[in-house]
């Protein structure tokens, strides 16, 4: 057994739920994750998709047997408050980097600013920018841009579902988007700033919904850390039932018996289509297991959570 397994395997048993915080500016998803696990005491803890340090807003947890339903939640769609700079680039694409063209000439006018917007709306392409988090033979691509290296990056197909022009007050755009999992609104900002010949890098940004997850549900680190403190950090966590959006399905004691060993069991109730997904339940209402129904109205488990505490 790994270290890493019997540091787990000491973990006295606890809630399972997703906690939402309203990650500040500076602070990393990491570290809002660290945080997390002295909070509620377990190591057992993920995010569902990373904010930039710059960025503030919904950052969704994952805490303990939650985080096996991670897959599940982590590509939903996002939405984003924010605005961009015209007329000034920067290597990093936002507003911490170094300053790497500054545009002389007149700035578009509203109407241009628009129709740019509406360029990206639909399925694009985007290149990963090199101050990121994604690995280039196992290097984060955001070390090798500090050694003042660049190295070609695979474009990657996302979603801009809806992209609003809120304000224009040269040289800022205040924006909202509606984006799939994975949409880099930095890269957004330079692609919009290089439509309109005059540059443009991520002035500040709010994710203002992730999934099933938004603002109103967010709490501050500081408001979390004093309920830590005072023992009712377990009231914080949402319960996975209502996050999936899948059919529910409870299961009774001999059906949960079977899908912890991993067995199939049959599908009641009205017929349903093979490879609908349901979220299997105890009397509790804490999910059990993912399950998938297969020809001949068997449901198999995808994911299995474990038996609770």
């Amino acid at each position: 057994m790994t270290r890493r397994r019997r540091r787990q395997a000491r973990e006295d048993p606890g809630p399972s739920g997703f906690l939402v915080v309203d990650k500040p500016s500076g602070w990393t998803s990491h570290d809002v994750v660290d945080a997390a696990r002295r909070w509620l005491g377990t190591r057992r803890v993920g995010h569902l998709g990373t904010l930039d340090p710059l960025a503030t807003g919904v950052l969704p947890l994952a805490v303990r047997h939650a985080t096996k339903l991670v897959p599940y939640v982590q590509s939903s769609e996002k939405r984003y408050a924010g605005s961009f700079r015209l007329g000034v680039e920067t290597d990093t694409l936002d507003a911490e980097g170094r300053v790497v063209r500054r545009h002389e000439g007149p700035l578009p006018d509203e109407a241009e600013v628009r129709e740019a917007l509406a360029a990206f709306v639909g399925d694009i392409d985007q290149i990963p920018p090199m101050y990121s988090a994604v690995k280039k033979d196992g290097v984060p691509l955001h070390k090798l841009a500090r050694e003042g290296v660049e190295i070609e990056r695979e474009p990657k197909r996302v979603r801009v579902e809806r992209f609003e022009l809120l304000k224009y007050d040269p040289p800022m755009v205040q924006i909202e988007v509606d984006c799939s999992g994975g949409t880099y609104v930095r890269v957004l900002a330079a692609d919009v700033g290089a439509r309109l010949g005059c540059g443009a890098h991520l002035a500040d940004l709010r994710r203002t919904r992730s999934g099933p997850f938004d603002l109103e549900q967010a709490l501050p680190p500081e408001r979390l850390e004093k309920d830590a403190l005072a023992g009712e950090i377990a009231r914080r966590l949402i319960p996975a039932l209502g996050v999936l959006g899948l059919p529910a399905l409870r299961l009774d004691r001999e059906e949960e018996a079977q899908i912890l060993r991993g067995n199939e069991i049959a599908a009641q109730g009205p017929p349903l289509p093979p490879g609908t997904r349901m979220a299997a339940h105890d009397d509790r209402g804490e999910v059990i297991a993912i399950l998938e129904l297969r020809p001949g109205r068997r449901l198999r488990p995808l994911r299995v959570l474990g038996p609770r505490s």
